[in-house]
């Protein structure tokens, strides 16, 4: 079976895994204005992953848990901040950079990211991270990496060296984020083929594009800009 990403407006995504489960990523849905009006109550979950505390990050996370009573794997000072929301705290679900969280035939690592993260009401959620996000069948093992709100950074290197992602989701809005020309060196440094842009067009302040990046990106990358609730299959 075949993995299908969906965007879901910012950096909200929806990811099919070739076994059949259903991940969220940063399921930023209410208050989204990209986001489609129908996806904006899942029809199912059976794992979130958050790359930070940012309420535009965070989004849904614990309405949705109260939903499917699906796992929430994030970074561990964040996890232990949504056990206060009711999401009951699971040491395996709340792993530090460099770590690998395993449910199943998907693994979840965090790698560095560099920017900030807090809570909605100001409460300190560690440090942001990235993630890399391998879903494994018995033919393949399809990996995605996130990078969550960064600028670039040199040791993006060593994420495409250890890691080989098939894709890289990369910020490109700027303002808040890396723009289309560092995410176009962030290309470079990780070796990919494919990037889907996002955390661009929300708000004016985003105000990079994918065209811009197609304009500077490393020969040979393509890259796929889904419209919200379009999906990629790979």
């Amino acid at each position: 079976m075949a993995t299908a990403l969906t965007w879901l407006g910012h950096s909200a995504f929806r990811v099919d895994s070739p076994g059949g489960k259903r991940i969220y990523v940063d399921p930023f849905l209410h208050g989204n204005p990209k986001c489609p009006e129908s996806e904006l109550e899942p029809e199912r979950c059976d794992l979130i992953v958050l790359t930070h505390g940012h309420d535009d990050h965070v989004g849904d996370t614990v309405a949705i848990h109260e939903r499917f009573g699906c796992p929430v794997v994030a970074q561990v000072e964040l996890r232990g901040w949504l056990a206060s929301k009711g999401i009951e705290f699971n040491l395996a679900h709340a792993p530090n950079k460099g770590g690998t969280v395993k449910e199943g035939m998907i693994s979840i690592t965090l790698t560095d990211a560099n920017h900030s993260s807090s809570t909605e009401d100001g409460a300190y959620a560690g440090e942001p991270a990235g993630i890399v996000l391998a879903l494994l069948d018995a033919v393949r093992r399809f990996t995605i990496y996130f990078a969550g709100d960064t600028n670039v950074f040199g040791d993006m290197s060593l994420i495409g060296r250890i890691y080989s992602p098939d894709v890289a989701v990369l910020p490109i809005g700027d303002h808040f984020t890396m723009g289309p020309r560092e995410a176009a060196v962030a290309l470079e440094l990780l070796g990919v083929a494919r990037c889907v842009p996002c955390h661009y067009g929300t708000f004016p302040l985003l105000f990079g594009t994918p065209d811009e990046l197609r304009k500077l990106a490393p020969p040979g990358v393509e890259v796929l800009a889904p419209e919200p609730g379009e999906t990629l299959t790979f």
